[in-house]
């Protein structure tokens, strides 16, 4: 069992099925995937763009990257349809658990000028957070990226509100900025 997730059963749960007194332990929020998407939208002119994005993010995951493909033609981008522009990947049960971790516990204290992730939430319990680059993963060797690329990550929850969303990723050991900074 993956160290967040056995952070998760033993600590948070509890702590917020008392917190929110829920009657029944699949009220209780969890963690149900998370998302990562590199937008690659220079991969119009250069083709290896696309092929390195894919090769970083699976690196980075530890899952096999996905291609995401134009959905329709926008002649001022110079896109065409069904053209490759990025890459993506879900990650579930074990895999999301271990990624999360390392974003926690590796990759976010790694950040320039880091002071706390904002706690803005989308109404619905997920979090999404941008990296300007790839290279804070640990997982990827710098003398091989051609490319600086960012990516977003997407936590989706269960929970119903931002109140429990938040109260969740926290628990989890999400660094949040304390309400008071802005």
């Amino acid at each position: 069992m993956p160290r967040a997730q056995k952070k998760y059963v033993e600590v948070v749960k509890p702590k917020l099925k008392e917190q929110f007194q829920y009657k029944n332990d699949h009220q209780i929020p969890r963690l149900t995937k998370i998302t990562i998407n590199m937008g690659v939208g220079k991969a119009v002119e250069n083709k290896a763009r696309i092929e390195h994005a894919v090769r970083d993010l699976t690196l980075i995951a530890g899952q096999k990257a996905a291609i995401t493909k134009a959905r329709k033609s926008i002649s001022q981008f110079k896109l065409r349809k069904d053209v490759p522009i990025g890459a993506m990947v879900t990650l579930r049960k074990a895999r999301m658990y271990e990624f999360f971790d390392r974003l926690v516990s590796v990759v976010i204290p790694r950040l320039r000028d880091f002071r706390g992730m904002k706690r803005k939430l989308d109404g619905q319990g997920n979090y999404s957070l941008g990296l300007s680059e790839q290279m804070v993963f640990p997982e990827i060797n710098l003398d091989n990226v051609q490319f600086v690329q960012g990516m977003d990550i997407t936590l989706t929850t269960t929970a119903k509100t931002d109140e429990e969303g938040l109260a969740l990723l926290a628990g989890l050991g999400m660094p949040f900025k304390n309400e008071g900074d802005s």
